[in-house]
């Protein structure tokens, strides 16, 4: 049974969740930006249901567009309104910028809820992809190179893990319930003492529509055919953001792909650290953006 409601111009209509799947945009986020931004203007059935049409959703693609160029989402109006395509103004991107270090700063202050509502007030406006990429991932990075010199950086860096554990962890609860996806196990690699980066690469798993288990806790290599068989995943990504020892890389990780009858794939700054090290081996380098680590995944599963 379609979705698509005609109109009395025989215009198709779309209700919101079905164009939340066409353009990968929750419902949620083009809620807030109908009410926050107007930035798009549906229709109304008489119960008060959002009825979106092509235009509509053509809009929104061309938000995306803007927003994946680092415009933020208060100044797409403005420029969705001109009527000859224009080159986003230099300063925009400044923004995430501003964001990061507001985050930083409520991080350093240890003020949770001001974290809190910054965390969910960008996860709101914007595609998880868009999160990810302007603000997660380069945040997460320039707190690592801070931490090497900085006094109490264990207790930050604790701190900001137990925080997106909870946020990340309920997403990937609700996501699992409806994703239609393959089952990815997520883990980290021993020596990496946190979680940021699997967390992070469950996340963009997790949005791509796989099934994410993860593991806080290094599993034990030898267990490693064991879990990715009982758990009945399609592929097993392991994170981390150090250089990880020498035999691990050379001779445990190469044995273990030999020994999986799915795939093994490396995520995380080792990924770029080790690649030339496992060249030669049956271990996938996914690199280290988790957004396009699940996009190289993903022809690797259809094999």
């Amino acid at each position: 049974m379609s979705d698509k409601v005609t109109d009395p111009t025989d215009a198709p209509l779309y209700p919101i969740r079905e164009v939340s799947r066409l353009t990968g945009v929750n419902s949620v986020t083009l809620r807030a930006w109908e009410r926050r931004y107007g930035l798009i203007q549906p229709q109304r059935t008489p119960k008060g249901h959002r009825l979106y049409a092509r235009d509509d959703i053509e809009r929104i693609e061309q938000i995306l567009q803007w927003l994946n160029r680092g415009v933020p989402v208060s100044q797409v109006r403005e420029l969705l309104d001109q009527p000859a395509a224009v080159e986003a103004p230099d300063p925009i991107a400044g923004d995430w910028s501003s964001q990061r270090q507001q985050l930083s700063a409520a991080l350093e202050a240890y003020d949770m809820a001001r974290l809190d509502a910054l965390f969910n007030q960008c996860m709101a406006l914007y595609p998880v992809a868009t999160c990810l990429n302007e603000l997660l991932k380069p945040w997460v990075e320039t707190l690592e190179e801070h931490w090497n010199e900085q006094l109490g950086a264990t207790l930050q860096q604790r701190t900001l893990e137990a925080f997106l554990r909870t946020r990340i962890g309920t997403r990937l609860y609700h996501a699992n319930q409806i994703n239609q996806g393959g089952t990815l196990l997520i883990s980290r690699l021993p020596d990496d003492a946190g979680n940021l980066w699997e967390l992070l690469v469950a996340l963009a798993a997790s949005q791509a529509g796989y099934r994410v288990r993860l593991y806080d806790t290094a599993l034990p290599i030898n267990e490693m055919p064991l879990a990715a068989e009982r758990l009945k995943v399609d592929a097993l990504l392991l994170c981390s953001g150090q250089a990880e020892r020498a035999e691990l890389m050379r001779r445990q990780l190469p044995r273990l792909a030999e020994q999986l009858d799915v795939v093994l794939g490396l995520c995380g700054p080792v990924a770029r650290i080790r690649a030339a090290e496992l060249a030669d081996s049956q271990v996938a380098i996914l690199g280290d953006d988790p957004l396009q680590a699940i996009t190289r995944l993903s022809p690797l599963l259809q094999h």
